[in-house]
Formats: structure tokens, C-alpha cells, sequence
């Protein structure tokens, strides 16, 4: 039966084909800064309301180098890195204690853009996931409190009956602290490439390397 499957859809899938044309990448466009460019493509999602702009691909490794990935939302970024916020007992949070190696796409379909970018990571510090976490909606905050993510729970009653005995507890009013289970994350780049789709798939791709933190970027063009 599986096989059939894969039989009967294969045609179609092999099918959807899509002719990128909405831009290109030369050399003129590329600054020595690729966080000048992120900045640029990231500001041309949001202006043209792209869908979840700040959708990040989140891929992290057990020590033995076994993947996994998820999508996230980058929620700060400047030339130290990239930063995100989960529940570090999460099998993210875990993965990250135990392999501290991270890698983070972009994917903005409707421009025919992508990047990728491979680093450290690591826990911000205290300071600053509290001041995000006081930037949350309310419910966002009780959530932290609610969800054991990634842990097995029976049913969603059981969730439930979380919410609401987190929401008795803190009612309406009172400030919601931050779980000391729960933070945020900087992905610190190592290589950052920038790719931009074009006709017969012969795309544009930059990429950035550095060998430490501040040091300079060196570009190099690659081949599709």
C-alpha cells in the first residue's frame, strides 16, 4: 500500500515546478556586512507583510550529531548573533545543553529568498529574557508557566487543567514572573549565506565565513 502511494503521487510531485525571476544578487548588491543585508531582506518581508516573517527553521543536534528541527521565531537580532526564546527543558533546550551547535533558515517564499546561517549557541542572560518576557501578552506569559514542552502528557484535559490552575493562582492582576525554566537563546554566527532564486535554477548564493566572534567576514560566491 505504501508503495502505491508513492507510485500514484510521484507524477505530481514531480510536476510542481516553479521559475524563480522576482530578483537577483550580484556583487554590486552584496555589502561586506551580511548583517546589512539580513537587515535589508528581513525589512523588505515585513514591509511587504510577508507571513510570519521572523519564522526561523531551528535545526539542533544530540551529542552523537542526531538532527532535529522546528520553526521558531527570531525575536532580536544585531551583529552578536540571532535570539529566540523557548522552555529549556524542552527537546530543543535539551539538545542545546548537550550540543552546543545550532543552525537557523529563513525562508521567504515569495521573494525567492533564503538563508541559512550555522553557529554557537547559547542562553542570553538572565536580564534579558526578563525584560522580554515582561514584553509578553499576559496569556503568553501564563503559557510559560502551563506548557511542560516536549514532555509527554496524557491528554488535553490535562493541559487544561493546567491553565486553569495557573490562571487561579495569578488571577488577573497579579505580575506574571518569568519561569526560571524559560528563556532565551543567541544563535552566534559562524557562516551566514544568503541565497537568491533565478531562472533554470542557476541561483545566486553568498556566503559569509568568520573565524570568531567579531572578526571580519570574508564573502565568497557559490555555485548553485
Amino acid at each position: 500500500m505504501c508503495a502505491d502511494k508513492i507510485d500514484n503521487d510521484a507524477p505530481v510531485m514531480q510536476k510542481i515546478r516553479i521559475e524563480y525571476r522576482w530578483g537577483d544578487l550580484d556583487e554590486a548588491a552584496v555589502p561586506d556586512d551580511p548583517f546589512l543585508l539580513f537587515g535589508e531582506w528581513f525589512n523588505t518581508a515585513v514591509y511587504d507583510n510577508l507571513h510570519e516573517p521572523n519564522g526561523m527553521t531551528l535545526a539542533t543536534a544530540t551529542p552523537d550529531g542526531r538532527p532535529s528541527a522546528r520553526i521558531v521565531l527570531l525575536k532580536g537580532y544585531d551583529a552578536d548573533g540571532f535570539v529566540f526564546f523557548t522552555n529549556y527543558h524542552s527537546r530543543k533546550g535539551q539538545e542545546i545543553t548537550t550540543n552546543g551547535h545550532a543552525a537557523l533558515v529563513f525562508w521567504w517564499g515569495p521573494h525567492e529568498r533564503q538563508v541559512r546561517i550555522e553557529g554557537s549557541i547559547a542562553p542570553i542572560s538572565a536580564a534579558e529574557s526578563d525584560a522580554y518576557f515582561l514584553s509578553r501578552p499576559r496569556g503568553s506569559q501564563l503559557g510559560a508557566w502551563i506548557s511542560p514542552q516536549s514532555q509527554p502528557i496524557p491528554n488535553r484535559a490535562t493541559l487544561e487543567q493546567r491553565e486553569y490552575a495557573v490562571r487561579d493562582e495569578y488571577g488577573v492582576d497579579r505580575p506574571v514572573p518569568r519561569p526560571s525554566h524559560w528563556g532565551g537563546y543567541r544563535v552566534v554566527p559562524e557562516r551566514i549565506e544568503f541565497w537568491q532564486g533565478r531562472p533554470s535554477r542557476l541561483h545566486d548564493r553568498f556566503l559569509y565565513t568568520r573565524a570568531a566572534v567579531h572578526h571580519e567576514w570574508q564573502r565568497t560566491r557559490l555555485a548553485p
